[in-house]
């Protein structure tokens, strides 16, 4: 049961590391990766000089950190209230309805963001007209970017992150709650005091992995979302990578960025990990 997923990461996660080699050379596509000039850490400097850098790190880290701010608490609070619910049949509803929007490709839901914000016939801007005020450009509107992707990515992936945390409620042993009852604990205090720590290890772990993901933000629905009049704020590492590696062909410079990135992400799921062992009990090693 174990070789499919260990065949997966070996050829799409393992096996590819040996391309990185190309971000230190000038590489040419005729005449292979063996036969390519070695030119050292020019792309890495090209990138560290580019005038763009330091905006696409902006953009980059915001998205990310928004992503994570906004995003991490609400699976807690969606597994939280669907372990208080007594009423089997909507609890199984919420969770289903909760789940689906993570089985909905990016394309689908970017064609989903366009159409309910588009500025003559979107449901947003038609509720927005009959509220009496003027109708809004969302779209090519560089100041709500951030707000457009960060909100829809909360609601595509929160329920389908649920699941960890519901799994981790139900390894909570049931004599601690008896426990509470006795001492005369009602529900708030049983959730402060007993449900909370007992999934600690899970939101800390949770929490470590995302750290790590701040950069990774996901190419297809930025891509798919913005445009050339939203970039001040929408033009992020890997769609400057997309540009600059498949639409011009520059495929060292691209894995060079592509590699700084890793690095980056590799040192704060480390950070991340070291100051959760030094303030807690939890940490991923």
């Amino acid at each position: 049961m174990f070789v499919p997923c260990l065949l997966y990461y070996l050829l799409f996660k393992y096996l590819p590391i040996f391309g990185i080699v190309i971000s230190f050379k000038n590489y040419n596509l005729y005449r292979g990766i063996w036969e390519s000039n070695w030119v050292g850490f020019k792309y890495y400097l090209m990138f560290f000089e580019n005038p763009d850098f330091f905006i696409l790190m902006r953009n980059t880290i915001l998205l990310g950190v928004y992503k994570l701010l906004f995003g991490f608490a609400v699976p807690i609070t969606l597994a939280l209230l669907l372990n208080e619910m007594k009423h089997a049949a909507f609890k199984r509803f919420v969770q289903t309805a909760s789940y689906l929007p993570h089985f909905i490709s990016n394309v689908v839901v970017a064609s989903m963001v366009v159409l309910f914000l588009s500025p003559t016939s979107g449901l947003v801007n038609q509720l927005i007209k009959a509220s009496g005020f003027d109708m809004i450009n969302f779209l090519v509107n560089p100041g709500w970017f951030r707000t457009i992707y960060v909100s829809s990515d909360v609601w595509q992936h929160f329920g389908w992150e649920t699941i960890i945390y519901l799994a981790a409620l139900t390894a909570i042993d049931p004599q601690l709650y008896e426990a509470s009852d006795i001492d005369g604990a009602n529900r708030f205090h049983k959730l402060i005091h007993v449900t909370l720590p007992g999934i600690m290890p899970a939101i800390t772990i949770v929490f470590i992995l995302n750290v790590g993901k701040v950069l990774e933000i996901g190419f297809e629905k930025v891509f798919l979302l913005s445009n050339p009049a939203t970039y001040e704020t929408a033009d992020i590492i890997s769609t400057y990578v997309y540009r600059v590696g498949l639409t011009n062909s520059n495929f060292s410079y691209a894995a060079a960025i592509d590699l700084f990135t890793g690095l980056v992400s590799l040192v704060f799921i480390i950070s991340a990990n070291y100051v959760s062992r030094k303030l807690s009990e939890n940490s991923l090693w």
